[in-house]
């Protein structure tokens, strides 16, 4: 087999995020980029493939032109699928365009701008055949799967209650106001949504409660908060949560947490056990029992379920961070593909989808609907 042709939809020269998934996707031999159409500006776009070192031919102005030119090249050349790196209004067309002309797609979270996009994209994708991730990232990390597993298993019995905050602070002042484009897009309706944190990073916390518990969220009260000077979209959110088995929760969101850096964690306490799982520390999954000590589990460590030890990549006690669990996400996705490409299939592969996406548009909506009217219990 050989390696997958990887092209790009934005993540041009200073983009965060493009650099991330370019890193990423590269970490286990299995992908190479081939082309991109980096930026909405043909000219931004083909600096930014230069700079990769990329062939001019395969530096495009648009999505548009690199999906459809791409198409025209022998398949021995063409790219194999598109990552989509682009704010949260340019994740449906350029998604859409990929699937219906034969390519596999890679999408960055949240799926869409709108949940009628999103239902709409799942269809798209069902009826293309094609595959389809959304990378929720931090499901990647070695220990986010020991949890799942032991969830699973039954170590920590029936889920009672969950905890997950994720909290930040980099929109404590007006960032957005002094040019900075990370921030600017995020603030502006028109191409978040109408969530703001709650789809920057409400959505990670909602995939990571579900995806641990393997509960959906049935319900939710939602009291959001809007703190920045003239933002319209919320910067700051507490939830109660009930999990469809009758467990409760809490979540707690927020990017205007002065101090916060990329606070991300988790609780889940069962009937016999519980869980402790924190993203700034994420080489530690902190287990406490009825009867027994407390139990500390590490990347490669001893006890470790398969599912944890398939995605550690170095021995123990050498740190494992977020490209590893980015990269988890690609590799995951990259040995479905090639197996789909060999004729093969594999059962219950282990990356988010576009089921994943609807969900999380679905939270958007049902936690604002639910703060515009008070806080009032909404069906997700």
């Amino acid at each position: 087999m050989r390696k997958l042709r990887m092209g790009m939809i934005g993540g041009g020269t200073g983009s965060f995020i493009g650099d991330v998934h370019r890193k990423a996707s590269s970490i286990d031999g299995m992908i190479e980029l081939v082309c991109g159409a980096f930026s909405s500006s043909a000219e931004k776009s083909i600096a930014s493939g230069k700079a990769l070192f990329l062939p001019e031919d395969r530096c495009y102005g648009s999505f548009e032109e690199m999906v459809l030119k791409e198409k025209e090249r022998p398949e021995d050349v063409r790219m194999d699928f598109v990552a989509i790196v682009t704010p949260n209004h340019m994740h449906f067309p350029p998604a859409k365009l990929a699937l219906e002309n034969g390519f596999h797609v890679v999408c960055d979270k949240p799926m869409t701008l709108t949940l009628e996009e999103a239902i709409e994209l799942e269809k798209i994708v069902e009826q293309s055949g094609k595959l389809f991730a959304l990378t929720h990232n931090y499901t990647g990390h070695p220990l986010v799967k020991q949890a799942k597993a032991m969830v699973a298993k039954g170590d920590l019995g029936k889920i009672r209650k969950i905890q997950v905050q994720y909290l930040q602070g980099w929109l404590s002042t007006a960032v957005e106001k002094t040019g900075q484009k990370q921030a600017s897009w995020r603030v502006d309706p028109k191409k978040s949504g109408i969530g703001g944190a709650l789809g920057d990073i409400g959505t990670h916390a909602e995939n990571l409660v579900e995806y641990i518990t393997g509960l959906r969220i049935d319900e939710l009260a939602a009291d959001l908060g809007r703190f920045g000077d003239g933002r319209i979209l919320d910067d700051d959110g507490n939830l109660l949560l009930r999990m469809e088995n009758g467990a409760k929760g809490t979540m707690s969101i927020s990017q205007i947490a002065l101090g916060e850096e990329n606070n991300l964690a988790i609780k889940v306490y069962g009937e016999k056990g519980s869980l402790e799982w924190r993203q700034e520390n994420p080489n530690k999954l902190i287990t406490r029992w009825l009867e027994k000590p407390v139990k500390v589990f590490t990347p490669n460590g001893n006890e470790l379920y398969d599912e944890a030890l398939n995605v550690s990549r170095i021995p123990a006690g050498h740190p494992e961070g977020y490209l590893e669990a980015f990269a988890t996400i690609y590799k995951n996705f990259a040995t479905h593909l090639m197996a789909v490409l060999d004729g093969k299939t594999i059962e219950n592969p282990d990356y988010p989808t576009a089921k994943d996406g609807v969900r999380g548009m679905q939270f958007i909506y049902a936690a604002v609907e639910s703060d515009k009217n008070n806080s009032t219990w909404t069906k997700i």
